[in-house]
């Protein structure tokens, strides 16, 4: 296997976590160390995070409950709404309490240089093991998040803040201020591209057999008000894996933290001298390509 991966995920709000959980687990290439949750009723994201483990046969994936508030902002996300559908599958339910920090902190200093922690939630428990032990940002092969807003180009949205970014705008400043060897940022404006009809997707998950992403079609059920789902952070996670499948930019960031209207608003600024690798367009049939090809291989 090629690729360390710890996840970091606010899995149980969008649908886009548990699908990307689900294609780290397809991935033959991808080694998962290890799954932390932020955000409200982290402890039941941590289950949602098992069910899918459990799916696959992986019940040894070391599952850890993480920070549930923002450092300093009130909180946005206070529920899992997609928990409701646990009863339904088999999870673990006793987890180390105040322990994630710790675990991310060792498995990244017992492997130096090879991991890469993917952040598709709010920055809250990498900012947190970031200050905790400053040496961490140096140990890490790469940073890859699923944050920000660079273009201002996203045929969905109308807004100048991501959601993860603003949830927690001085975790935000903190991780992107670390002195991490390469920050790779997969940001709205351009994970708005890969859009899929919901009944189309269930249709090719359907064809494929893949044991692993029989919950996931179940969490799809909850709170699932469009007809389409957007893969967020199955692109931010599968261009670890290939990295063609976007376009990317050196540049400066600067996080927002001082106006009140804007907090975690992200200011992008080219440059080739810098850790700072942003997506600035997807290949589309690419992506698809690329996600199914796992999806049917696993």
């Amino acid at each position: 296997m090629s690729g360390k991966i710890l996840l970091d995920t606010d899995i149980g709000s969008d649908i886009d976590d548990a699908i990307c959980l689900a294609y780290l687990l397809s991935q033959p290439e991808c080694e998962l160390l290890g799954v932390t949750t932020v955000s409200g009723e982290s402890e039941k994201r941590a289950m949602m995070a098992s069910v899918i483990c459990t799916s696959a046969g992986r019940s040894d994936i070391p599952i850890f409950p993480g920070t549930e508030l923002p450092l300093l902002t009130p909180q946005k996300q206070p529920v899992a709404y997609q928990a409701v559908k646990m009863p339904d599958w088999e999870h673990k339910t006793d987890f180390p309490p105040n322990a994630h920090i710790e675990f991310m902190r060792r498995t990244i200093k017992k492997y130096p240089g090879e991991v890469t922690l993917l952040g598709i939630g709010p920055m809250t428990n990498i900012a947190l093991l970031f200050s905790v032990d400053p040496e961490i940002p140096l140990l890490l092969k790469q940073l890859v998040i699923m944050c920000g807003i660079f273009t201002f180009k996203t045929p969905l949205y109308t807004c100048l803040t991501e959601w993860n970014a603003s949830c927690d705008p001085y975790a935000t400043a903190i991780v992107y201020n670390a002195p991490v060897k390469t920050i790779k940022s997969v940001g709205l404006d351009v994970t708005t591209h890969v859009t899929m009809d919901k009944k189309e997707f269930i249709k090719k998950i359907e064809e494929t057999k893949n044991e692993i992403f029989k919950p996931v079609i179940d969490f799809l059920s909850v709170r699932s008000l469009d007809g389409f789902i957007t893969f967020h952070d199955p692109l931010a996670a599968a261009v670890i894996f290939d990295e063609a499948i976007c376009g990317f930019e050196s540049g400066t960031i600067e996080t927002d933290i001082e106006s009140s209207r804007s907090k975690g608003l992200l200011y992008f600024d080219k440059s080739l001298d810098s850790k700072n690798k942003i997506a600035m367009y997807v290949d589309r049939n690419k992506f698809f390509g690329h996600f199914f090809e796992i999806i049917n291989k696993s």
